[in-house]
């Protein structure tokens, strides 16, 4: 249907951004240097001009990707209650994972959540509020520096996204089995109990299904070393298609955090391994709602 394939034109129009936005920068500099202006307008152009949060695009223009990726939702914390705590000032970080090569499962959430939920905020590694076109495409979703001051005070005035394992996690994709990058990643617990915002266990499955990453090699390297994918990957036919997986995306009930003043290690350690316990129960919970996940293994890395 003309829907499906519009979801499919815009997954790969994001994932197509990711692998050429390196080569033209290139191209862009090059052309620069022989003075030819015009064919590096567009990188220009980007690099002066501030991204935009832009929650009418998200709303109106990523919905068709729902439908390619039959995307659906399972919410242990309902909106309704989730919404209530957010009008009364309450704080949440909402940890996302598995990353995936390119997070679709996310994007779909926000096209298909309701509209006060658009204005959350993702943290994003600070190569990718920076660079010039990849900036503007992943700006549309309120990228903040997760590297930054501004995820602290996300965390204490109100909620952000977090993907916990970050570009690490992205490299350990795969179809056959589960892989977290999460045992030594206990910042958004620390986060959390300095802040008083409580964390909310987001997991998507179906993300790590879409495309496939090239693990090894000098890109590899340097996209882990950079914080944001340059390497290369594929999808359907081994091009930036990407594959129509099913996505569910799981919602847990907040962990029931309460603000420390001064939390110790231990502190950490017990509220990072009840995180850990949890993230686990979704997957095994829900994993059956997720076609071609029924089998797949999980464990934490």
């Amino acid at each position: 249907t003309l829907s499906y394939l519009t979801g499919c034109v815009t997954s790969t129009i994001f994932a197509s951004t990711y692998l050429l936005t390196t080569p033209y920068i290139l191209f862009s500099l090059y052309s620069i240097s022989q003075r030819r202006i015009i064919p590096a307008l567009p990188f220009v152009l980007s690099a002066l001009i501030p991204s935009l949060h832009s929650t009418w695009v998200t709303k109106n223009l990523l919905g068709p990707m729902c439908g390619y990726f039959n995307y659906s939702e399972i919410r242990e914390y309902s909106d309704s209650s989730r919404s209530a705590d957010f009008k009364n000032g309450k704080s949440y970080i909402l940890a996302a994972q598995p990353h995936g090569v390119i997070s679709f499962c996310g994007m779909c959430s926000a096209s298909y959540c309701i509209d006060e939920f658009r204005l959350i905020k993702t943290a994003a590694a600070s190569v990718v509020t920076m660079v010039p076109i990849l900036k503007h495409v992943m700006g549309v979703f309120g990228l903040i520096d997760a590297g930054g001051k501004n995820i602290k005070k996300g965390g204490a005035e109100g909620s952000v996204v977090i993907y916990i394992g970050g570009i690490a996690e992205l490299f350990k994709s795969s179809r056959k089995e589960e892989r977290l990058y999460l045992s030594k990643r206990k910042g958004f617990i620390k986060l959390a109990l300095t802040t008083g915002a409580d964390i909310i266990p987001l997991y998507l499955l179906g993300n790590t299904d879409t495309l496939t990453v090239v693990k090894n090699g000098p890109l590899a390297t340097l996209s882990r070393k950079m914080g944001v994918s340059i390497t290369y990957f594929w999808g359907l036919f081994n091009t930036p298609i990407p594959r129509p997986s099913q996505m569910v995306y799981v919602r847990g009930r907040p962990l029931g955090i309460t603000k420390m003043d001064n939390p110790k290690q231990e502190d950490i350690d017990r509220w990072h391994e009840v995180y850990c316990k949890e993230v686990e129960r979704l997957f095994e919970t829900y994993k059956g709602t997720c076609k071609g996940y029924e089998n797949k293994k999980f464990y934490i890395d």
